[in-house]
């Protein structure tokens, strides 16, 4: 008997649910995935195989070999899930994956180059503010109130908008917005 063997033999005698799960969930996902070919519904199948070995476990059932008892479990599960009415719906609506139609998260290298350049304008007309205009954006960028941000930099309130309406008219106009 090999070491695999050895160790599945040893878990199969008397098992915790935690081992249970530890050892044998790659081999049922992996089985679930070949047979539903849709990675969710074979998750999802996966846990309803072992909620049915917690069940057996809480009915103290004996079991010879909780390898081939959940093989036989997650086959099974597999075919109810296909014979489902859901099942046949879903198949039946599935078309083919047309990435074209969906809209795309990740940006183009053209766009990739024009999101730089424009943070690195955006970051160089930051570093032309003045220190004060520039500590005030800050801690109202990060989300302080004005009575916050005067208490921190210890200046008035009214020091705080006189100081962010200069910054950000100066940003503003260095980034070609002239609203």
């Amino acid at each position: 008997m090999g070491n695999f063997s050895k160790a599945i033999a040893t878990v199969d005698e008397s098992t915790s649910r935690e081992e249970l799960y530890l050892t044998h969930h790659a081999h049922v996902l992996r089985l679930c995935r070949l047979l539903l070919t849709d990675r969710y519904e074979a998750e999802e199948t996966a846990q309803e195989v072992f909620l049915k070995a917690v069940r057996e476990q809480q009915a103290q059932t004996p079991v010879r070999s909780w390898q081939s008892w959940l093989t036989r479990v997650a086959v099974n599960a597999c075919r109810d899930r296909r014979r489902s009415a859901w099942w046949k719906w879903w198949q039946e609506k599935q078309s083919e994956f047309d990435a074209e139609a969906l809209p795309s998260h990740s940006y183009t290298p053209e766009e990739q180059v024009l999101n730089r350049e424009e943070h690195d304008r955006l970051w160089s007309s930051v570093r032309t503010l003045s220190t004060r205009q520039r500590e005030v954006f800050a801690l109202h960028f990060a989300g302080w109130s004005n009575q916050e941000a005067a208490d921190i930099l210890g200046i008035t309130t009214g020091s705080i908008k006189r100081h962010l309406f200069h910054a950000i008219r100066h940003l503003r106009k260095a980034l070609g917005d002239h609203s």
